[in-house]
């Protein structure tokens, strides 16, 4: 079953183009690791301080990969400093359903 995790957050404004560059520089680093099916970066259309990450796994347990990667413990001090500590960062975990010819109803 596919794992997926929803990241929301936002930026300090002033700081959206060093968000854009940190977070591309992530998908790129975790989009490579085994088991992660997608690593996705948004930006609000409307509110440019809005992001969402959405990260896709083969399953939860592929999150250790995920957390091994060298890249994960220099990411805080990336993206720390261009937060807005107004507005906290929500994680939200999902199991996502089979929705194709195999579903089972």
């Amino acid at each position: 079953m596919v794992f997926t995790l929803v990241v929301h957050l936002f930026t300090q404004p002033g700081k959206e183009a060093q968000m854009k560059s940190e977070l591309v520089k992530a998908s790129q680093a975790y989009s490579k690791d085994k088991g992660t099916l997608a690593w996705f970066v948004m930006q609000d259309a409307k509110e440019p301080t809005k992001w969402v990450i959405v990260e896709r796994y083969e399953a939860q347990s592929d999150t250790k990969t995920h957390v091994a990667n060298p890249y994960y413990k220099l990411f805080p001090k990336l993206v720390g400093p261009l937060l807005d500590p107004k507005k906290p960062m929500q994680i939200t975990a999902y199991n996502e359903l089979e929705t194709g010819d195999r579903a089972k109803l």
